[in-house]
């Protein structure tokens, strides 16, 4: 199997990806130049193949956005979790249940301090040390979705285990 033209290696009985000249994975006289043109012999990868391998290679920018905006939510979503816990126990706190506004103060946070964060760590593609808008909305598109993952981890699974576990 060389992978060369008329073979079966290059994607099947047709030759790879369309029908028609040089669909064999050669020129498109079919002169048997496959091994010097590029993409030849390369197969197709499958739907979790891609997704994985975009995972794995991510891009820095968006790493350092994510990262910075996971590490807001942990530390503030530990403060929000022990407030209502608190609240649970029956603490007599001063402005009496303010959870909803607690929560809504917590995606601002998160939102806020993600995009400030993110703006001072991810530098702008190709002008190292130049900082824009654009790195503070990145921290932002990054933030949101986060805020929320966090809140749904810490209230429908770290806060029914540390209830379970007192008692």
């Amino acid at each position: 199997m060389t992978g060369g033209p008329g073979s079966e290696s290059s994607g099947g009985p047709t030759g790879g990806w369309g029908a028609g000249p040089g669909a064999d994975g050669g020129s498109p006289g079919g002169s048997g130049a496959s091994a010097a043109s590029p993409g030849a012999g390369m197969r197709r990868r499958g739907w979790f193949e891609v997704r994985w391998r975009q995972l794995r290679r991510a891009p820095t920018p968006v790493v350092r956005a994510v990262l910075s905006s996971a590490a807001v939510a942990a530390v503030l979503g530990i403060v929000f979790l022990a407030y209502d816990l608190a609240l649970d126990a029956g603490a007599d706190l001063p402005g009496g249940d303010l959870r909803v506004l607690v929560g809504f103060l917590f995606v601002g946070a998160v939102a806020f301090l993600g995009a400030w964060l993110t703006y001072l760590v991810v530098p702008q593609p190709g002008r190292p040390g130049v900082r824009s808008k654009w790195n503070a909305a990145l921290g932002l598109f990054a933030a949101l979705p986060i805020a929320y993952l966090a809140l749904v981890l810490l209230f429908e699974i770290v806060k029914p285990l540390l209830q379970g576990m007192g008692s």
